[in-house]
């Protein structure tokens, strides 16, 4: 079997079972890659448990976390650059909240995995 009809047939083989092209599948990985990036930061990974909760300010994260502003605001913005939270002002005071419920599910997976009594 040359090269080209052994390429087509593992793509064939691969929208069988997922349902997506190859160049699909590969966009979809990149967009998964991405996104676990973004919450592989003890610093983001804390800060998207907290929120899980809750929506809380950028205050009661650094009383939370045990960090300084900069270093709160700094993850934070990386979050909400991802998508994963969003922020809403009320007078001085900026809310955070989980945006992304992917997020919200991973954290809560990880809890489950790692935190929580039984594991």
């Amino acid at each position: 079997m040359n090269q080209i009809t052994e390429m087509s047939e593992r793509q064939r083989e691969a929208r069988a079972v997922t349902g997506m092209t190859q160049s699909e599948m590969i966009r979809r990985a990149g967009e998964a890659s991405a996104f676990m990036k973004a919450l592989a930061h003890e610093g983001r990974m804390m800060i998207l448990c907290h929120l899980s909760a809750g929506e809380r300010t950028v205050s009661e994260l650094e009383h939370l976390l045990g960090l300084r502003q900069a270093a709160v605001s700094q993850q934070l913005a990386r979050l909400r650059a991802e998508g994963l939270v969003e922020c809403r002002r009320d007078g001085k005071a900026r809310y955070y909240s989980v945006a992304d419920p992917r997020a919200a599910e991973v954290v809560g997976l990880m809890y489950k995995l790692f935190c929580a009594p039984d594991s």
